[in-house]
């Protein structure tokens, strides 16, 4: 089976490194205040209503899903054409969130009224952590 043959501490180095990504683009320093305004909320109140353990629970998950995703990508083509390395595995992780992230985001920003501001700094977040877990898995083969 695939998932046996994947490096796990890889995952594991790249998983760490997509979660911090996201805190820091989202932080209160960075985005995050350009995020809340473009939602059209107040930037001293959460725009959101779930509990956080949950919201952070789950986008733990995602961030997984997206890892593991990069992971089984770089696996096939190291299979199909040698090893990869850093520079491939973020060429492959920056593809993957132009062509799949931040391209299929786009129309849920646009159709739910947020925007074309709220999809930049989103898909941008994506794109950077996506391109940055890539080179992690790249460089770990």
């Amino acid at each position: 089976m695939i998932l046996s043959e994947l490096n796990w501490l890889a995952i594991l180095a790249a998983f760490i490194a997509f979660f911090v990504i996201g805190a820091l683009w989202f932080g209160p320093k960075t985005f995050y205040p350009l995020w809340v305004k473009a939602l059209g909320t107040d930037p001293q109140k959460s725009p959101n209503s779930h509990p956080m353990g949950l919201v952070f629970g789950l986008t733990a998950l995602g961030a997984a899903a997206q890892v593991i995703a990069i992971a089984i990508v770089i696996h096939f083509v190291s299979l199909a054409s040698g090893p990869v390395g850093a520079v491939g595995g973020a060429a492959t992780g920056l593809l993957l969130g132009l062509g799949i992230a931040a391209a299929s985001s786009l129309s849920h920003r646009l159709f739910s009224g947020q925007g074309l501001r709220v999809w930049a700094i989103e898909a941008s977040g994506d794109v950077v952590s996506l391109t940055i877990a890539g080179l992690v898995l790249g460089a770990f083969g």
